[in-house]
């Protein structure tokens, strides 16, 4: 039977300023991202958040990204891979707290925005988070773009890696997604995105912008909570996988 994890990026509000309906959708997503204070979250957001992942079983990792909350942490930094490293093991550290406290495990990593787009084409970026996550505990997953050269520096280092693909974002003919620049970057039609995924992992293969067909792995699917329709998305994808004989499981569940 094929399988599947079921991924979103939370704890994304800051503030006053509040991002998408967390506690609805925890219920259809199998993993949880966390943002990390850099791009995205708070410290009592993070807690909240933990506190909410627990409380529907849902696996949780930390989101690092580029520190840099006016962008969100999509727009490209010129940094080095010492501090890709830091940056990766100062939050996940932070978010490693509040685990502690609540006695939970983290299952993986997974970095936000622009580091994950810079880890997936450059070597020396991905090798430093890669190494980052390792010298942390290697017993933690590494969630990367599927082929990409985040996925094979984990591999390399010798983490467990997830190769995520995504239900809601097209691809280029050489495995990256279509920048969000671009104006057909997100499906926004639901029965297309489910299509997309289950060709994803049932087939191991996605139809580029160029129609070109691409082969990659699909352990993860990431789905985005900060939609208009996030939850109803969320709910919808659960059940039309479930139909399609895919199992919907955390990457650590069983």
């Amino acid at each position: 039977m094929f399988r599947v994890d079921l991924n979103c990026d939370l704890g994304e509000s800051f503030g006053r300023y509040r991002l998408g309906e967390q506690e609805e959708i925890l219920k259809y997503v199998t993993s949880a991202n966390i943002a990390c204070g850099f791009h995205a979250g708070d410290p009592t957001v993070m807690r909240e958040t933990v506190k909410l992942a627990i409380a529907n079983g849902v696996k949780i990792g930390a989101h690092p990204g580029l520190p840099d909350l006016n962008g969100f942490g999509r727009r490209e930094m010129n940094i080095t891979p010492q501090e890709a490293y830091d940056m990766v093991v100062y939050q996940v550290g932070a978010l490693q707290g509040f685990l502690t406290t609540y006695n939970e495990i983290m299952q993986h990593v997974k970095p936000h925005g622009a580091l994950y787009n810079m880890a997936a084409k450059n070597p020396a970026i991905a090798e430093a988070i890669a190494q980052a996550i390792y010298d942390i505990s290697p017993s933690l997953v590494l969630f990367g773009l599927s082929g990409s050269e985040l996925t094979k520096a984990g591999e390399k280092v010798g983490l467990q890696t997830a190769h995520e693909v995504f239900a809601d974002r097209t691809y280029q003919k050489d495995g990256s997604l279509t920048s969000r620049k671009q104006p057909d970057a997100l499906i926004t039609d639901k029965e297309q995105a489910v299509n997309q995924v289950v060709r994803m992992v049932k087939k191991g293969i996605v139809l580029s912008q160029q129609q070109i067909e691409i082969p990659l792995q699909a352990n993860t699917v990431c789905i985005h909570g900060d939609g208009e329709h996030a939850v109803e998305f969320a709910k919808y994808i659960h059940s039309r996988l479930v139909e399609h004989q895919i199992s919907v499981r955390a990457i650590k569940e069983g």
